[in-house]
């Protein structure tokens, strides 16, 4: 809990708040200073909710190539796709449902299992206290919307470590040896390094999807959108991931 509050407040736009919450008592005592911080405050939710910044930054992350979309793909026994969010309201659908970034993960698994025939892993876990397991829900999408039939489900991970060990665990149970990584491409390589520093790791093949375009699409990319704003948390905290799982697990 402490971890997420931390995270939260680092993230735009708390922190960009907090600067003008901090500049503002500042210039009680430090006039000059106090309006330093609070411009940077401003300039920092502007930069963050630009898609140039937010662009470059999910750019950044996407390390790890596209598997080709036509032709043979890489010899494997199993795929797996990682969960990202729901929908918990789901009023128009019988109840929650997955969010639109497991969407796209899915889909593109489903694209995969379609070509290949391997059988299917989902992963995730209760994303509320009253909510089914994100591994369900994903499981209902293949199976209702897409017609693929999942073999496993992972429906105890709250993270991308976790994803990583549960999943591992249930396939080396079945002799699996290699598998196709789904998740989004400015998420891959965390996955992969996740997967790789389990025991008894399995071959990981990366096959990340929802990529993002060049940062940089005109003038309009220079002026601050809502949808960048949430872009540029979700690159910064896959950057605190990464630094984060690099120290506790070495990844």
């Amino acid at each position: 809990m402490l971890r997420l509050l931390l995270e939260y407040l680092v993230l735009p736009p708390a922190s960009a708040l907090l600067l003008l919450l901090l500049g503002t008592l500042l210039r009680r005592l430090w006039t000059s200073i106090g309006r330093a911080v609070q411009v940077t405050g401003v300039l920092w939710l502007w930069l963050a909710s630009t898609p140039a910044f937010a662009g470059y930054l999910l750019g950044a992350l996407q390390t790890l190539p596209e598997l080709p979309p036509s032709g043979q793909l890489p010899a494997a026994d199993a795929i797996v796709v990682l969960g990202a969010e729901a929908d918990t309201d789901g009023r128009e659908y019988p109840g929650a449902v997955i969010g639109q970034v497991t969407m796209q993960r899915v889909r593109y698994a489903a694209a995969l299992a379609k070509r290949t025939q391997l059988p299917v892993l989902v992963s995730g876990g209760k994303p509320a206290t009253d909510v089914a397991p994100l591994a369900d829900l994903m499981a209902d999408a293949l199976e209702k919307e897409f017609g693929v039939k999942v073999q496993w489900r992972e429906d105890r991970s709250a993270d991308t470590w976790e994803n990583a060990a549960f999943s591992t665990e249930l396939l080396r149970k079945d002799e699996k040896q290699t598998i196709l990584l789904v998740t989004s491409a400015w998420h891959e390589r965390r996955a992969m390094a996740s997967f790789q520093r389990q025991p008894n790791a399995l071959r990981v093949i990366a096959a990340p999807t929802a990529f993002r375009d060049a940062p940089f699409q005109g003038p309009q990319s220079l002026l601050p959108q809502w949808s960048a704003l949430r872009d540029t948390s979700w690159a910064l905290h896959e950057m605190c991931g990464l630094a984060y799982y690099s120290i506790r697990h070495g990844s």
